[in-house]
């Protein structure tokens, strides 16, 4: 109780509080960004075969966000708990398992140190009230998403949804909007890229993006309101353009198709913190 009225008399105590925590949940995250899509394929398979009236797959180990233990993938040794401390394991041991020496990719810590610094910049933003642990929600479930699309191309309705529904509740008990703009910003967000995707479809053949991006768009309008919608889509669409500009460069994307969930999982979280200074800007300019 002492230590949080003093947090709530010092703001930059209180910043450096939660950037140390978010560390603490981007090694949480790392899991959940490698464990959520195997999940996800398990239970499709015993859906689909169910559906289809197959014989059920055999009997599988655990798996889950907390079975099994964390483990090294080449010699299969755990982690103890002293190698799994954000950032510092990983310094520590040179970035290398302590006992076969293999590399730990460096993706691990990156979203440790990612997750820790936007945590630290969402508190000093909102300061020590309820609205910063909403916001802090919005932003860890962001850097999962981003990170999943990245390895797999799919936005989970099991953080979508949710992210959407948290939103409009949200809007109910003094969030950011108000519920009325919080449902129009969800619809406009969902309508505005379904009907990107429809057109581009009768034109094309192609599908040009999945339904996961209309879901993830609609959430980001529960959150911040249909007027952050044109920034979010115009930021999205610059950052995806760089990207793409580096991948070229690089030579390292080849003709895969580039997942657009990060980049608009992005826009969404600098709409967040910096999207009302961007529209004032804006504004001022035109006048």
């Amino acid at each position: 109780m002492q230590l949080m009225e003093f947090l709530g008399r010092e703001p930059l105590w209180f910043t450096v509080f939660v950037l140390v925590f978010g560390l603490l949940v981007g090694s949480f995250l790392n899991v959940v960004i490698y464990r959520l899509p195997v999940m996800l394929e398990r239970r499709w398979q015993r859906e689909s075969r169910e559906l289809l009236a197959l014989e059920p797959l055999a009997d599988q180990a655990p798996f889950n966000l907390m079975v099994p233990q964390s483990h090294c993938p080449k010699c299969h040794a755990s982690v103890a708990w002293y190698d799994n401390v954000p950032l510092l394991s990983w310094l520590i041991l040179r970035g290398r398992c302590r006992h076969c020496k293999v590399a730990i990719p460096v993706r691990y810590p990156l979203v440790e140190l990612v997750t820790g610094l936007m945590s630290g910049a969402v508190a000093w933003y909102f300061g020590p009230n309820w609205l910063t642990l909403a916001a802090l929600l919005f932003t860890w479930i962001l850097v999962a998403l981003t990170f999943i699309d990245a390895d797999t191309m799919l936005l989970p309705d099991d953080l979508t949804l949710p992210l959407l529904w948290g939103g409009l509740l949200l809007s109910l008990y003094g969030g950011l909007v108000t519920p009325q703009q919080a449902i129009l910003g969800a619809s406009l967000g969902y309508l505005s890229l379904w009907s990107v995707y429809w057109a581009f479809k009768l034109l094309t053949g192609k599908e040009g993006m999945g339904y996961g991006d209309f879901k993830l768009l609609a959430a980001l309008g529960a959150w911040l309101g249909p007027w952050m919608l044109p920034q979010i889509i115009l930021l999205s669409s610059i950052f995806g353009v760089l990207w793409g500009i580096y991948s070229m460069v690089r030579k390292s994307s080849g003709s895969m198709p580039m997942p657009f969930g990060p980049f608009l999982a992005a826009a969404g979280w600098v709409a967040l913190i910096w999207g009302q200074a961007i529209n004032d800007w804006y504004l001022g300019m035109l006048h």
